[in-house]
């Protein structure tokens, strides 16, 4: 006999309380599917408690619902369901709440990271609109550091006009803050590390130094979930 599917409509509060809620009325061990948006770890992480086998469905495995002529959250659900059913459904791997936390630590470093990148390129912007030739390779090394101590002395011949300077100035500034935040996650992500076997083992890569390899380690997970080598190589984060 085929298997049959049986659902019943209904909304939780948004809560882990509601969610235990609609569960007790699911039987036991229910399968749940999820779709991997905004906000989703502690829900799975409530449903999991709950006792429920939970699926997360790949956004752009469901990317084909943005196509349809009905478009509603009750809609959604149906398919869902039903590409669980048939065995169909393209499902995300659930990273552990230790890797979500690690990732937490390496994905905020490097978002300050580019906040930084682009606040240099805010600094070589004002240059360019002054006129500065920059003979340095990079403006915020050593050299490139008593360039612009001299462009921000008002008593050198270099200075740069007062609002130019006044903006280079504060972007600095924003920058040493975020030279410190980014020492930080870096040092909380390492230390989570201490003693992890694969921390270890993806720093034996030449180039590979304990920032980018917390950032492999979270990103990765458990490297198991690949069937092979060329399966993780071809991969990247979603």
């Amino acid at each position: 006999m085929p298997p049959v599917r049986c659902w019943r409509r209904c909304r939780s509060s948004g809560d882990a309380d509601g969610l235990r809620e609609v569960l007790s009325r699911a039987g036991q061990a229910p399968e749940v599917v999820l779709e991997a948006t905004y906000g989703w770890y502690w829900a799975v992480d409530a449903l999991q408690a709950g006792g429920a086998r939970v699926h997360l469905a790949h956004p752009l495995g469901v990317k084909a619902f943005e196509y349809r002529r009905v478009k509603n959250d009750e809609r959604d659900a149906v398919d869902l369901a039903d590409l669980l059913r048939m065995g169909r459904l393209p499902e995300a791997w659930i990273a552990p709440p230790d890797t979500r936390e690690l990732r937490e630590l390496v994905r905020h470093r490097a978002r300050l990271v580019a906040v930084r990148s682009y606040l240099k390129s805010q600094i070589h912007a004002v240059l360019a609109k002054c006129g500065v030739h920059v003979p340095v390779s990079d403006l915020f090394g050593i050299e490139g550091g008593r360039l612009l101590g001299r462009l921000l002395d008002r008593t050198s011949a270099q200075a740069l006009p007062a609002p130019y300077a006044a903006r280079v100035a504060s972007l600095r500034r924003i920058m040493d803050q975020l030279d410190f935040e980014i020492d930080t996650f870096a040092r909380l992500a390492r230390g989570r590390l201490i003693g992890d076997d694969s921390f270890a083992a993806v720093q034996t890569i030449p180039g590979i130094g304990p920032t980018f390899g917390a950032l492999f380690v979270a990103e990765i997970g458990e490297v198991t979930r690949f069937a092979s080598a060329e399966k993780l190589t071809c991969w990247g984060p979603g």
